[in-house]
Formats: structure tokens, sequence, C-alpha cells
């Protein structure tokens, strides 16, 4: 499911920022923001993807790794108790005279009492400084030694979900990312390059021709597509673009030609580039209910109509 995310994404991502660059190209400004918005959204949804599979997996890691310390305390406690155990039964043997039948009696019997009593005073001394000194020793023995315990046997995945060690990359494979690394940042600083190029605003060479004419069509949406309408669009969006190119078009109107077709005469004739501003921004213009349409623009000799 996340590969198709990725993949959707991916060609999401691409198809933005292609229509971005062309219409950056064209000079229609309106699009392109709302290809670079697109494109922001898909980037940002692309990242939230990716930080999302990484919590996953660190929230799997922090539980296997939980998992593994709590098997690890567990072996521990059991070594641990597997070291006490012989310690623990010779404290329960007793004394063999005392298994004898209570009707016999021996003479050194107080004796070996009263020496018995002292000797057990004195060994249960030694015993709680020798168990108070050797705790933290054996608890060390057993960490070490739990190690080499066998794992439980109810969850023999254990050693598959161990994480594997780090393999050092091969030296080709290093080049190869390093020279798709470069490649990459080549393409990409000639792409910036060659987009400021197109979309720079430069001086150009004036054009010889007398005028520049430009036919446009109008096409309204609505119940209300009158002929008063369309001719008042096309004036809002002419007028909209008298300042896109280098010479500001002051006195130059539009003549109706009658089926939604307008036409208008700039002088002097404008320059390609110049050309190429002034219909980005014909098409491009955002009206209520109305989209322009530049049908064709060529330069006129003086004597053209």
């Amino acid at each position: 499911m996340r590969r198709i995310a990725y993949l959707f994404g991916g060609l999401a991502a691409a198809g933005a920022g292609t229509y971005l660059v062309v219409y950056l190209y064209r000079w229609q400004w309106q699009r392109a923001m709302l290809c670079g918005v697109l494109l922001l959204v898909v980037e940002v949804l692309l990242l939230g993807i990716v930080m999302l599979g990484r919590l996953t997996r660190i929230e799997e890691r922090i539980s296997a790794s939980d998992r593994r310390q709590r098997e690890l305390a567990a072996r521990q406690e059991d070594a641990l108790a597997r070291l006490r155990q012989p310690a623990l039964e010779r404290e329960e043997t007793q004394f063999r005279w005392l298994a004898d039948p209570a009707d016999k009696a021996y003479v050194f019997v107080p004796v070996l009492m009263v020496t018995g009593v002292v000797l057990s005073g004195l060994a249960w001394v030694v015993q709680r400084i020798a168990a108070a000194t050797g705790r933290p020793a054996e608890r060390r023995l057993a960490g070490r030694l739990a190690v080499l315990t066998a794992p439980d046997p109810a969850s023999p995945d254990d050693l598959e979900d161990l994480p594997a060690p780090a393999a050092v990359p091969p030296r080709g494979r290093t080049v190869r990312m390093a020279a798709v690394g470069v490649v990459g940042v080549a393409l990409l600083g000639g792409l910036v390059v060659g987009l400021a190029d197109l979309t720079q605003t430069r001086e150009e060479h004036a054009n010889d021709s007398a005028a520049t004419s430009v036919v446009v069509k109008v096409d309204m949406r609505g119940p209300d597509t009158t002929h008063q309408r369309r001719s008042l669009a096309a004036e809002q969006i002419w007028e909209r673009c008298r300042d896109s190119t280098s010479v500001p078009l002051r006195h130059e109107t539009l003549g109706d030609l009658g089926d939604g077709l307008f036409a208008g005469v700039v002088r002097p004739a404008l320059t390609d580039h110049d050309r190429l501003r002034l219909r980005g921004c014909l098409e491009d213009a955002t009206l209520e209910r109305a989209h322009l349409t530049v049908v064709g623009i060529g330069d006129a000799d003086t004597d053209d109509d």
C-alpha cells in the first residue's frame, strides 16, 4: 500500500513540476502558482508518508528491544536461580544424628548440642557475610551466563527478529551513487538556469513591422452569455494585460469582429518575447465565467487594416 502511495505521489509531483515549468515558460502565472501549490501539497504528503513509515519501524524496533530485554532478564534470573540451587540444598541438609530415634540417649549429647549451637551461630554469621558479599558477584556471573542460555521455546523466531549486521556497501555501488548524485545536481542546475533564461526580461531588438495584430475569442459560461457580457469580459481582460509587455499598451483598443471574436492592433510591433508575455497574460487571466483564447497573433504592415 505504501509503495502504491509512493508511486502515485511521485507521478503527481512529476506532473505538477512539469506543468509548473511549462506555465512559467508561457508566462501564465496563475496556473503556475496553482501547480506550485499542488507540488508542495504532494511533497508534504510524501514526506508525511515517509515519516510515518520511519516512526512505525522505530516503534517496532523499540518493542522488539523491550521484549529481548525482558527475555534476557528472565534468562539471567534463571541462571541466578541455578547458581543458588546447590547452596539452598546444602542449607536444607540436616545432621545425621538428628534422624536417629529419640529413645536413644548419649552422654555427649548436651556437650554436642551446646557445641552445635555455637558452631551453628558462627556458621550462620559466616553464611550471612558470604551471602552479602557474594550476591553482586553471582549477579554479574549470571549476567555473563545469560547469553549462553537456550532461547525460550515459545518464541523460536527470536533469531529472525535480531537486526542483521550492517553490510559495508561495495565500492562500485558507492561510485554509482556518487555519479547519480552529480548527474542529478547538474540536471537540476541546468533546469534552474534554463528556466531563468526563458523567463528573464531582457532588452530585445525592435521589430521592423509597423504593428502587431491580435485576434482573441471569448467563451462565456452560464445562461446569460450575451454579446454585451462578452464584450465587457474582453475589455476587462485586455485592460488587465496592458502592462504585461515591455512597452505598455496605452492607446490600443479591441475591435468587435462578431461571434465572440475581437481584434486589437498594437503599435509599435511587439517582439517575440513580448508576444509570448501578452499571450500568456490573456489566456491566464482569471475572470468569472469567462475564458479568453488567443486565436492568432502576428505582425502587420502599415497599409494593413
